[in-house]
């Protein structure tokens, strides 16, 4: 694995330069480039090292050279190359258990949430902690709300959370600790699907609120 960083922050700009790079070494199509796995503020190549030997370097500095190269005068990469993925979403009792706080948290009202929540683009900036999971960047600052205290064993597949300065959806149940202010009917994460993921890292999202009876139409 070569690991490319590219700062230390959890930013937006700083975000777009690690796709940017991505979907320029994708187009690149380097030699033995396998898989590239975009995160915040890093990008990981997997690599076959057979596929880069070369007699004055390893085969680690000759792949580095290489990505320079590729990467000279990079430049993010325009939002309209991304795909833009439309996620409905209950915002309703008792899908929310936990709008209410963070609604009390942001001194906002719980439909203020809902359309802050709702009316902001969001980018894939990674997915981690399970298989599917996205977070997201780009929440509105006055939703930004601490994990709970207590996490629950439970959160259901679909949940919508909201975890300090992010926000995401859990592909399946799992435990975890994030402020859950809705749920969606779709499914993130099928094993049997190709592609797996719903999300890729790199994809745009908004959120589309809908009412009790149609989530539970969807989720049939």
């Amino acid at each position: 694995m070569l690991l490319l960083r590219f700062g230390e922050r959890i930013d937006l700009a700083l975000n777009a330069r690690v796709h940017a790079a991505a979907a320029t070494l994708r187009a690149a199509a380097l030699p033995g480039v396998d898989e590239l796995i975009p995160a915040y503020a890093t990008l990981g190549l997997r690599y076959r090292p057979e596929a880069w030997l070369d007699t004055e370097r390893p085969p680690w500095q000759a792949l580095a050279d290489a990505v320079r190269r590729q990467l000279s005068g990079l430049a993010p990469a325009a939002a309209a190359t991304a795909r833009l993925i439309e996620i409905p979403v209950c915002y309703a009792a008792p899908y929310a258990p936990d709008l209410a706080h963070v609604a009390a948290h942001s001194g906002l009202s719980a439909e203020a949430v809902i359309a802050r929540h709702s009316g902001t683009t969001y980018r894939v900036a990674m997915l981690g902690f399970a298989p599917g999971f996205p977070y997201l960047l780009g929440l509105d600052a006055t939703l930004h709300t601490p994990r709970r205290a207590d996490p629950r064993l439970r959160v259901p597949a679909g949940a919508v959370a909201i975890g300090g300065a992010q926000t995401g959806i859990y592909p399946r149940e799992l435990p975890g600790g994030w402020q859950i202010i809705g749920r969606s009917p779709l499914v993130l994460f099928d094993p049997a699907r190709s592609p797996a993921a719903l999300l890729a890292a790199g994809d745009q999202v908004r959120f589309r609120p809908i009412d009790a009876a149609a989530f539970e139409a969807a989720a049939r």
